[in-house]
């Protein structure tokens, strides 16, 4: 059996990849002409590339290896299961194991009355799903019109044409032609950049609100779904005011209107439970999973559907929708043992009660920054924002993200991957992070916010807009 001992150098990797790799959300020529960073090996939370330099993983990779890398067990259960089963499909009155006692065990964890998975192999595959699954649902009630599934602007769903639209990010819409018909958006509850003068708790209620006016709008009969992330992660790691979801989960339980927690970034651990909608207290019908599901080991995702809508889509006749990897066994398998892991080795337990708390603490300390405002944490999420004036929430007279990319750049260049959103700056590490390592994070990033700071005063473009 042959393995890859060694690599190219990597200038010459660099130009095989600029040859034939198009890569996801990217500028081709820009990364091309600049040269493509090359990860080579990963163990717990640090990462190191083709030159041998180490970084510590404030992302989790995208959001999702909560467990950590080079976890063994992960690649033992992954091979046993490729000798025994490779792979076979679910379709046509077939299972077979790890899929059946994954979808178990998800049912276990998940919160009451929750118990049904129907698989994917994406996150945004899973919102696909439950663009299909929320109609066809509506459809089985004799209420075929309940077709239009409102979402948040600046929320994110995915990158497909379904997930996409259901995202309300504008630099995706404009490619493609998105939105799809019968997606709505209202507005985001975004209190730090969007609030104004606002209490923060008036203005929950009032983005909550907005959601009550959009169904009041579209007509009740119509509306089929809301779909939200319990913290807006991709949109830059966005906290709601405390009065925001008990006032949505009114207004979905009021006007007959499913709602869909999209859990892909939230769930298995990251806000300290296994679930965001369990941090938060929220009720959905519908959750979105996948990233931790797995911990970014395979590639896997779902929909975990309550009881009486999968009771529904079940005595409704055939669903004709899936995909080839639908509980594929391999992910399956790995799924099974990542849950075992997260909760056997207390990794929750750890997230919430020794990671979370003292990472809040250290992140906090961001915002005596002169360049620093908003510095705040929600379980292992954490968001901060730049600005030239933190006594007026000020942006920046810079083209929206300048500032923020050159921050991202320093923190790779002092051995920290954090990423920015426009000018604000985020992380969502692996949950096993402990209080030294937590004091290394929050040591680089204030060094990089220092030098980006030093940089932009030097350039004249510490000013407000």
């Amino acid at each position: 059996m042959s393995q890859i001992t060694n690599h190219l150098p990597t200038a010459e990797l660099q130009v095989l990849d600029a040859a034939h790799h198009l890569h996801p959300f990217t500028d081709g020529d820009a990364l091309n002409a600049k040269g493509v960073r090359i990860i080579t090996r990963a163990d717990g939370a640090v990462l190191t590339d083709s030159e041998g330099l180490e970084m510590l993983d404030g992302m989790a990779g995208l959001w999702c290896v909560n467990i950590g890398y080079g976890r063994p067990e992960l690649a033992q259960v992954a091979a046993d299961q490729m000798r025994q089963l490779p792979y076979y499909n679910t379709f046509f009155q077939t299972t077979h194991i790890p899929a059946l006692a994954l979808a178990a065990r998800i049912a276990e964890v998940a919160p009451e009355g929750m118990d049904h998975v129907f698989y994917a192999g994406s996150g945004s595959e899973a919102n696909d799903t439950n663009i299909r699954l929320v109609r066809h649902y509506w459809a089985s009630q004799g209420k075929p019109d309940k077709r239009i599934i409102i979402s948040r602007r600046n929320g994110y769903h995915g990158s497909t044409m379904g997930s996409a639209s259901l995202g309300g990010m504008s630099g995706m819409h404009a490619q493609g032609g998105l939105p799809i018909p019968d997606i709505e958006h209202i507005g985001q509850p975004f209190w730090y950049g969007e609030g104004g003068d606002t209490d923060p708790q008036d203005f929950g209620l009032a983005r909550a609100r907005e959601l009550e006016a959009k169904i009041a709008e579209l007509g009740e009969d119509n509306v089929a779904a809301f779909i939200a992330e319990p913290i807006q992660g991709a949109g830059g790691v966005i906290i709601p005011p405390e009065s925001y979801w008990p006032e949505i989960q009114r207004i979905c339980d009021q006007h007959e209107i499913l709602l869909i927690a999209d859990e892909v970034i939230c769930g298995f651990g990251r806000t300290g439970e296994w679930f965001g909608c369990q941090a938060l207290n929220i009720r959905p019908d519908i959750m979105t999973i996948a990233k931790g599901l797995t911990s970014g080991y395979q590639p896997l995702g779902g929909s975990i559907v309550r009881k009486e809508v999968a009771e529904a889509i079940n005595a409704a006749g055939e669903f004709a929708h899936g995909y080839t990897y639908s509980g594929h066994p391999v992910a399956a398998a790995v799924a099974l043992e990542n849950l075992r892991i997260l909760e056997e080795d207390g990794i929750i337990t750890h997230a919430r009660e020794v990671a979370a708390p003292y990472l809040a603490e250290k992140w906090a300390t961001l915002a005596d920054h002169p360049m620093v405002d908003d510095a705040r944490t929600f379980g292992m999420l954490g968001g901060l924002q730049l600005t030239p004036d933190k006594s007026a929430r000020a942006k920046f007279k810079a083209d929206v993200g300048t500032v923020g990319l050159r921050c991202r750049e320093r923190c790779f260049g002092n051995g920290l991957v954090m990423r920015h959103v426009g000018d604000r700056m985020i992380i969502s590490p692996p949950l096993i992070l402990t209080p030294a390592q937590i004091d290394t994070l929050v040591e680089r990033a204030w060094q990089s916010i220092d030098e980006t700071f030093l940089a932009v005063r030097r350039d004249g473009l510490f000013e407000a807009m």
